[in-house]
Protein backbone atom coordinates (compact mmCIF):
# COMPACT_ATOMS: atom_id res chain seq x y z
CA UNK A 1 0.00 0.00 0.00
CA UNK A 2 2.78 2.38 0.86
CA UNK A 3 4.50 1.54 -2.86
CA UNK A 4 1.03 2.48 -4.04
CA UNK A 5 0.20 5.33 -2.33
CA UNK A 6 3.67 6.86 -3.29
CA UNK A 7 3.29 6.70 -6.84
CA UNK A 8 -0.27 8.00 -6.85
CA UNK A 9 0.74 11.16 -4.80
CA UNK A 10 3.49 11.71 -7.49
CA UNK A 11 1.32 11.12 -10.58
CA UNK A 12 -0.93 13.63 -8.67
CA UNK A 13 1.70 15.90 -8.74
CA UNK A 14 2.63 15.58 -12.53
CA UNK A 15 -0.79 15.31 -13.64
CA UNK A 16 -1.11 19.11 -11.50
CA UNK A 17 2.13 20.53 -13.25
CA UNK A 18 0.81 19.12 -16.45
CA UNK A 19 -2.57 21.06 -16.22
CA UNK A 20 -0.96 24.43 -14.80
CA UNK A 21 1.58 24.20 -17.75
CA UNK A 22 -1.20 23.83 -20.26
CA UNK A 23 -2.97 26.40 -18.84
CA UNK A 24 -0.11 29.81 -18.93
CA UNK A 25 2.02 28.13 -21.86
CA UNK A 26 -0.99 29.49 -24.51
CA UNK A 27 -1.13 32.99 -22.38
CA UNK A 28 3.04 33.26 -22.74
CA UNK A 29 2.53 33.15 -26.29
CA UNK A 30 2.06 36.08 -28.55
CA UNK A 31 -1.53 36.85 -29.04
CA UNK A 32 -4.35 35.14 -27.93
CA UNK A 33 -7.25 32.84 -29.65
CA UNK A 34 -9.56 35.76 -30.55
CA UNK A 35 -6.65 38.26 -32.30
CA UNK A 36 -5.64 35.32 -34.82
CA UNK A 37 -9.86 34.64 -35.18
CA UNK A 38 -10.26 38.30 -35.90
CA UNK A 39 -7.24 38.13 -38.42
CA UNK A 40 -8.94 35.56 -40.15
CA UNK A 41 -11.95 37.47 -40.53
CA UNK A 42 -11.72 41.02 -40.75
CA UNK A 43 -14.86 42.91 -41.39
CA UNK A 44 -16.98 40.21 -40.64
CA UNK A 45 -17.35 40.24 -36.80
CA UNK A 46 -18.26 43.34 -35.05
CA UNK A 47 -16.34 45.16 -32.16
CA UNK A 48 -19.21 43.80 -29.66
CA UNK A 49 -18.96 40.24 -30.89
CA UNK A 50 -15.28 40.80 -30.70
CA UNK A 51 -15.57 41.68 -26.59
CA UNK A 52 -18.28 38.74 -26.18
CA UNK A 53 -15.92 36.00 -27.63
CA UNK A 54 -13.33 38.05 -25.04
CA UNK A 55 -15.49 36.74 -22.53
CA UNK A 56 -16.45 33.79 -23.58
CA UNK A 57 -12.97 32.48 -24.22
CA UNK A 58 -11.83 34.20 -20.20
CA UNK A 59 -9.87 36.50 -22.13
CA UNK A 60 -11.22 39.97 -20.92
CA UNK A 61 -9.10 42.02 -19.48
CA UNK A 62 -11.41 42.57 -15.81
CA UNK A 63 -10.64 38.74 -14.65
CA UNK A 64 -6.86 38.41 -13.05
CA UNK A 65 -4.24 35.79 -14.39
CA UNK A 66 -4.78 34.16 -11.42
CA UNK A 67 -8.78 34.42 -11.38
CA UNK A 68 -8.51 32.83 -15.05
CA UNK A 69 -6.51 29.96 -13.43
CA UNK A 70 -9.12 29.45 -11.05
CA UNK A 71 -12.00 29.57 -14.08
CA UNK A 72 -10.19 27.10 -15.81
CA UNK A 73 -10.04 24.55 -13.16
CA UNK A 74 -13.81 25.06 -12.30
CA UNK A 75 -14.60 24.51 -15.76
CA UNK A 76 -12.32 21.69 -16.22
CA UNK A 77 -13.72 19.99 -13.75
CA UNK A 78 -17.11 20.32 -14.97
CA UNK A 79 -15.79 18.88 -17.93
CA UNK A 80 -15.82 22.44 -19.99
CA UNK A 81 -12.63 22.61 -22.31
CA UNK A 82 -13.73 26.11 -23.69
CA UNK A 83 -15.54 26.06 -27.65
CA UNK A 84 -13.27 25.54 -30.89
CA UNK A 85 -12.77 28.66 -33.14
CA UNK A 86 -11.83 26.54 -35.99
CA UNK A 87 -14.91 24.28 -35.84
CA UNK A 88 -18.19 26.56 -35.76
CA UNK A 89 -17.41 27.14 -31.95
CA UNK A 90 -18.34 23.77 -31.00
CA UNK A 91 -17.57 22.29 -27.68
CA UNK A 92 -13.65 20.95 -27.99
CA UNK A 93 -15.33 17.89 -25.71
CA UNK A 94 -17.34 16.87 -28.59
CA UNK A 95 -14.52 17.75 -30.87
CA UNK A 96 -12.21 15.94 -29.21
CA UNK A 97 -14.50 13.02 -29.17
CA UNK A 98 -15.76 12.22 -32.72
CA UNK A 99 -12.18 12.14 -33.59
CA UNK A 100 -10.99 10.03 -30.57
CA UNK A 101 -12.52 6.69 -30.94
CA UNK A 102 -10.72 6.54 -34.38
CA UNK A 103 -7.23 6.67 -33.03
CA UNK A 104 -7.83 4.60 -30.50
CA UNK A 105 -9.71 1.74 -32.36
CA UNK A 106 -6.71 1.97 -35.33
CA UNK A 107 -3.98 2.46 -33.51
CA UNK A 108 -4.35 1.19 -30.40
CA UNK A 109 -5.34 -2.35 -31.98
CA UNK A 110 -2.03 -1.72 -34.01
CA UNK A 111 -0.30 -1.10 -31.11
CA UNK A 112 -1.39 -4.06 -29.21
CA UNK A 113 -1.44 -6.32 -32.27
CA UNK A 114 2.55 -5.30 -32.39
CA UNK A 115 3.33 -5.80 -28.60
CA UNK A 116 2.01 -9.19 -28.42
CA UNK A 117 3.80 -10.21 -31.85
CA UNK A 118 6.73 -8.69 -31.48
CA UNK A 119 6.63 -10.12 -27.82
CA UNK A 120 6.19 -13.67 -28.65
CA UNK A 121 9.08 -13.78 -31.46
CA UNK A 122 11.55 -12.10 -29.56
CA UNK A 123 11.18 -14.76 -27.07
CA UNK A 124 11.43 -17.51 -28.90
CA UNK A 125 14.23 -16.17 -31.06
CA UNK A 126 16.18 -15.91 -27.76
CA UNK A 127 15.13 -18.91 -26.56
CA UNK A 128 16.58 -20.29 -29.83
CA UNK A 129 19.79 -18.04 -30.25
CA UNK A 130 21.76 -19.27 -32.55
CA UNK A 131 18.95 -20.97 -34.91
CA UNK A 132 17.95 -19.90 -38.46
CA UNK A 133 15.07 -18.48 -36.43
CA UNK A 134 17.51 -15.07 -35.56
CA UNK A 135 17.35 -13.87 -39.49
CA UNK A 136 14.17 -12.53 -37.90
CA UNK A 137 15.76 -10.07 -35.95
CA UNK A 138 16.98 -7.64 -39.39
CA UNK A 139 14.35 -8.19 -41.48
CA UNK A 140 12.22 -6.90 -38.91
CA UNK A 141 14.58 -3.82 -38.52
CA UNK A 142 14.86 -3.37 -41.27
CA UNK A 143 11.02 -2.28 -41.64
CA UNK A 144 11.44 -0.20 -38.98
CA UNK A 145 14.16 1.83 -40.44
CA UNK A 146 12.13 2.83 -43.45
CA UNK A 147 10.30 6.12 -42.82
CA UNK A 148 6.80 5.44 -41.98
CA UNK A 149 5.67 7.97 -44.85
CA UNK A 150 7.60 6.00 -47.48
CA UNK A 151 5.78 2.67 -46.50
CA UNK A 152 2.44 4.36 -46.24
CA UNK A 153 2.92 5.39 -50.06
CA UNK A 154 3.98 1.71 -50.97
CA UNK A 155 1.51 0.30 -49.26
CA UNK A 156 -1.09 2.64 -51.27
CA UNK A 157 0.84 2.09 -54.41
CA UNK A 158 0.68 -2.45 -53.95
CA UNK A 159 -2.70 -3.15 -51.92
CA UNK A 160 -4.84 -0.07 -53.28
CA UNK A 161 -3.69 0.88 -56.38
CA UNK A 162 -2.29 -2.16 -58.14
CA UNK A 163 -4.32 -5.22 -56.60
CA UNK A 164 -7.29 -3.19 -55.32
CA UNK A 165 -7.24 -5.59 -52.22
CA UNK A 166 -7.50 -2.30 -49.63
CA UNK A 167 -9.13 1.47 -50.11
CA UNK A 168 -6.85 3.92 -50.17
CA UNK A 169 -7.51 6.70 -47.66
CA UNK A 170 -10.52 7.58 -44.93
CA UNK A 171 -12.07 5.92 -42.32
CA UNK A 172 -14.63 4.91 -44.10
CA UNK A 173 -16.39 4.60 -47.85
CA UNK A 174 -17.85 8.61 -48.91
CA UNK A 175 -22.15 8.43 -48.32
CA UNK A 176 -21.47 6.03 -45.49
CA UNK A 177 -23.31 7.10 -42.29
CA UNK A 178 -21.11 5.69 -39.14
CA UNK A 179 -23.33 3.15 -36.81
CA UNK A 180 -23.12 0.10 -35.13
CA UNK A 181 -24.47 -2.28 -37.60
CA UNK A 182 -22.19 -4.88 -39.65
CA UNK A 183 -21.95 -3.30 -42.77
CA UNK A 184 -20.51 -0.39 -41.50
CA UNK A 185 -18.00 -2.08 -38.64
CA UNK A 186 -16.69 -4.49 -41.78
CA UNK A 187 -16.26 -1.41 -43.76
CA UNK A 188 -14.36 0.38 -41.42
CA UNK A 189 -11.94 -2.56 -40.73
CA UNK A 190 -11.29 -2.70 -44.33
CA UNK A 191 -9.96 1.20 -44.77
CA UNK A 192 -8.19 0.64 -41.67
CA UNK A 193 -6.37 -2.41 -42.71
CA UNK A 194 -3.24 -1.00 -44.54
CA UNK A 195 -2.64 1.73 -41.87
CA UNK A 196 -2.97 -0.68 -39.12
CA UNK A 197 -0.42 -2.76 -41.03
CA UNK A 198 1.82 -0.50 -41.68
CA UNK A 199 1.91 0.88 -38.06
CA UNK A 200 2.67 -3.06 -36.92
CA UNK A 201 5.39 -3.79 -39.61
CA UNK A 202 7.39 -0.51 -38.40
CA UNK A 203 6.99 -0.79 -34.78
CA UNK A 204 7.61 -4.92 -34.34
CA UNK A 205 11.06 -4.59 -35.06
CA UNK A 206 11.81 -2.56 -31.62
CA UNK A 207 9.81 -5.34 -29.82
CA UNK A 208 11.63 -8.47 -31.08
CA UNK A 209 14.88 -6.92 -30.80
CA UNK A 210 14.23 -6.24 -27.40
CA UNK A 211 12.54 -9.03 -26.16
CA UNK A 212 15.35 -10.81 -27.95
CA UNK A 213 17.97 -9.21 -26.02
CA UNK A 214 16.46 -9.88 -22.39
CA UNK A 215 15.48 -13.15 -23.09
CA UNK A 216 19.65 -13.99 -23.97
CA UNK A 217 20.89 -11.80 -20.71
CA UNK A 218 17.71 -13.89 -18.36
CA UNK A 219 18.92 -17.24 -19.83
CA UNK A 220 22.30 -16.61 -18.35
CA UNK A 221 20.53 -16.33 -15.04
CA UNK A 222 21.00 -19.05 -11.86
CA UNK A 223 17.01 -19.69 -11.15
CA UNK A 224 17.00 -20.51 -15.18
CA UNK A 225 19.73 -23.08 -15.02
CA UNK A 226 18.24 -24.10 -11.65
CA UNK A 227 15.25 -24.52 -13.26
CA UNK A 228 16.56 -26.55 -15.98
CA UNK A 229 18.64 -28.77 -14.08
CA UNK A 230 15.69 -30.09 -12.07
CA UNK A 231 14.00 -31.22 -15.24
CA UNK A 232 10.94 -28.78 -15.59
CA UNK A 233 9.85 -28.59 -19.45
CA UNK A 234 10.94 -26.49 -21.68
CA UNK A 235 7.92 -24.82 -21.83
CA UNK A 236 7.36 -23.87 -18.33
CA UNK A 237 11.11 -22.84 -18.03
CA UNK A 238 10.43 -20.43 -21.33
CA UNK A 239 7.04 -19.17 -19.97
CA UNK A 240 7.16 -18.85 -16.02
CA UNK A 241 11.43 -18.08 -15.30
CA UNK A 242 12.58 -16.95 -18.78
CA UNK A 243 9.84 -14.64 -20.28
CA UNK A 244 8.32 -13.53 -16.92
CA UNK A 245 11.44 -11.64 -16.31
CA UNK A 246 12.52 -10.68 -19.76
CA UNK A 247 8.87 -8.46 -20.48
CA UNK A 248 9.27 -6.38 -17.79
CA UNK A 249 11.21 -3.96 -19.16
CA UNK A 250 9.20 -4.16 -22.12
CA UNK A 251 5.57 -3.71 -19.50
CA UNK A 252 7.31 -0.16 -19.52
CA UNK A 253 7.84 0.98 -23.38
CA UNK A 254 4.07 -0.54 -23.80
CA UNK A 255 2.88 1.85 -21.51
CA UNK A 256 4.64 4.47 -22.82
CA UNK A 257 3.40 3.17 -26.31
CA UNK A 258 -0.28 2.86 -25.34
CA UNK A 259 -0.33 6.37 -23.58
CA UNK A 260 1.07 8.36 -27.31
CA UNK A 261 -2.06 6.50 -28.72
CA UNK A 262 -4.33 9.35 -28.31
CA UNK A 263 -1.72 11.77 -29.57
CA UNK A 264 -2.57 9.28 -32.80
CA UNK A 265 0.65 8.83 -35.78
CA UNK A 266 0.17 11.71 -37.40
CA UNK A 267 2.05 10.84 -40.49
CA UNK A 268 0.09 7.49 -41.06
CA UNK A 269 -2.78 10.01 -40.74
CA UNK A 270 -2.09 12.36 -43.18
CA UNK A 271 -1.14 9.71 -45.55
CA UNK A 272 -3.85 7.48 -45.03
CA UNK A 273 -6.24 10.64 -44.58
CA UNK A 274 -7.51 9.00 -41.94
CA UNK A 275 -9.98 11.53 -38.99
CA UNK A 276 -7.89 10.51 -36.10
CA UNK A 277 -6.62 13.37 -33.13
CA UNK A 278 -2.87 13.41 -35.02
CA UNK A 279 -4.68 14.89 -37.66
CA UNK A 280 -6.79 17.26 -35.55
CA UNK A 281 -3.96 18.57 -33.38
CA UNK A 282 -2.28 19.68 -36.77
CA UNK A 283 -5.50 21.51 -37.63
CA UNK A 284 -5.50 23.09 -34.85
CA UNK A 285 -2.59 24.41 -34.78
CA UNK A 286 -2.43 24.97 -38.38
CA UNK A 287 -5.67 27.45 -37.37
CA UNK A 288 -4.22 28.51 -33.98
CA UNK A 289 -7.33 27.20 -32.40
CA UNK A 290 -5.75 27.52 -28.62
CA UNK A 291 -9.05 25.99 -27.19
CA UNK A 292 -8.43 23.00 -29.35
CA UNK A 293 -4.85 22.82 -28.52
CA UNK A 294 -5.24 22.80 -25.05
CA UNK A 295 -7.66 19.83 -25.21
CA UNK A 296 -5.67 17.91 -27.10
CA UNK A 297 -2.40 18.44 -25.33
CA UNK A 298 -4.49 17.84 -22.31
CA UNK A 299 -5.91 14.56 -23.17
CA UNK A 300 -2.74 13.15 -24.25
CA UNK A 301 -0.80 14.22 -21.02
CA UNK A 302 -3.35 12.85 -18.95
CA UNK A 303 -3.38 9.33 -21.30
CA UNK A 304 0.43 8.60 -21.06
CA UNK A 305 -0.05 9.33 -16.70
CA UNK A 306 -2.54 7.00 -16.43
CA UNK A 307 -0.93 3.93 -18.90
CA UNK A 308 1.99 4.56 -16.22
CA UNK A 309 0.11 4.19 -13.80
CA UNK A 310 -0.82 1.05 -15.09
CA UNK A 311 2.09 0.13 -16.03
CA UNK A 312 3.76 0.66 -12.65
CA UNK A 313 0.98 -1.74 -10.91
CA UNK A 314 1.49 -4.34 -13.54
CA UNK A 315 5.30 -4.05 -13.17
CA UNK A 316 4.44 -4.33 -9.30
CA UNK A 317 2.29 -7.24 -9.65
CA UNK A 318 5.00 -9.25 -11.82
CA UNK A 319 7.63 -8.30 -9.97
CA UNK A 320 7.35 -8.04 -6.32
CA UNK A 321 10.71 -7.00 -5.76
CA UNK A 322 10.07 -3.82 -7.19
CA UNK A 323 7.31 -2.53 -4.47
CA UNK A 324 9.54 -4.13 -1.43
CA UNK A 325 12.68 -2.01 -2.31
CA UNK A 326 10.53 1.33 -2.91
CA UNK A 327 8.54 0.56 0.45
Amino acid sequence: MRFFARRVAFYLFTAWAAITINFFLPRFMKGDPISAYLARNQGRVSPEAADSLRILFGLNSDRSLLQQYGDYWGLMVSGDLGRSLSRGLAPVTEVISSALPWTIGLVGIATILSFGIGTLIGSLVGWNRGSRADVLVPISTFFSTVPYFWMGLIAIAVFATGLGWFPASHAYGRGSIPSWDVGFILEVIKHGTLPALTIVLASLGGWILGMRNMMITILDEDYVTVAQAKGLPARRVLTRYAARNAVLPQVQSFALALGFIVGGTLVMELVFSYPGVGKLLLDATNAKDYPLMQGLFLVITLTVLVANILADVAYAVLDPRTRQTEA
